[in-house]
């Protein structure tokens, strides 16, 4: 599947991978920072943003479409960064492709199972009836009134776009990520141990990645380390993007 993307910058090829209901808007402002030191990449994944919807949506697929960008920009090895759903899809590609890999950020997310139905509130969205709002206004009221966090609020309203009959819809496609809901959080095929050079980035307020679990991710990710960054929950990069980006650096450069 050829994947939407947009390039910045200049230097060694950067892949960066948004997570559940996200798009590669969500990270501008890191891709800004970045962009003096390296080529960054900002995809979509398959059913999300401007990229092509599709049934299929699993984390190998996910996993060869990065591969098929690869190929389409003549890249032999890239540095890849996923967070959340596109911190599993990352280390996927550890384990199927890591001759492919010259270093690889997760952030926020663990080699671990999840439980499913995290999200409330798809079952809820379901019910919504876009095509009938008259306004990114009303369905902005709409989302309030099912969802009390504020930033999950603003992470969906960056999702709605006006269709060609000049009606609202949805950017991803709702109907295939709720079906598939309950995979999201399962654990993926990973190989016992993968020796790309890794770093795991987790925010101080965030329970993605738990102290316990580091022994699982050092079993797993030989050579990986792990930093905590304050103050941040689990939007890592948007929560703290100078102190995310100043990590990033030190450890590609490292």
């Amino acid at each position: 599947m050829k994947l939407f993307y947009r390039k910045l910058g200049q230097g060694k090829p950067l892949f960066i991978l948004h997570g559940l209901f996200g798009l590669s808007d969500n990270w501008a402002t890191v891709g800004k920072m970045l962009a003096e030191h390296f080529e960054f990449y900002l995809i979509d994944l398959r059913n999300h943003g401007n990229s092509p919807h599709s049934n299929e949506w699993t984390y190998s697929a996910m996993t060869n479409d990065l591969l098929e960008l690869m190929g389409n920009e003549k890249l032999e090895k890239i540095i890849l960064i996923g967070h959340s759903l596109g911190g599993k899809v990352t280390m996927q590609f550890a384990s199927m492709y890591p001759e492919k890999l010259e270093k690889l950020i997760v952030v926020d997310m663990a080699p671990k199972d999840y439980p499913g139905n995290q999200f409330g509130f798809i079952e809820k969205l379901l019910k919504l009836n876009l095509a009938e709002m008259q306004s990114r206004k009303e369905a902005e009221i709409q989302l309030n009134s099912i969802i009390k966090d504020w930033a999950t609020v603003q992470l969906l309203l960056k999702n709605i776009q006006w269709n060609e009959e000049n009606k609202l819809e949805w950017k991803f496609n709702l109907k295939v990520l709720a079906e598939n809901q309950n995979k999201i959080g399962e654990t993926f095929s990973l190989k016992n141990k993968i020796d790309t050079p890794t770093l795991f980035i987790r925010g101080e307020r965030s329970k993605y990645i738990l102290d316990e679990d580091i022994t699982t991710i050092k079993k797993i990710f030989s050579n990986s380390e792990i930093k905590t960054i304050e103050g941040a929950g689990h939007w890592v990069h948007a929560d703290k993007p100078k102190e995310f980006a100043e990590i990033v650096k030190v450890f590609i450069s490292a």
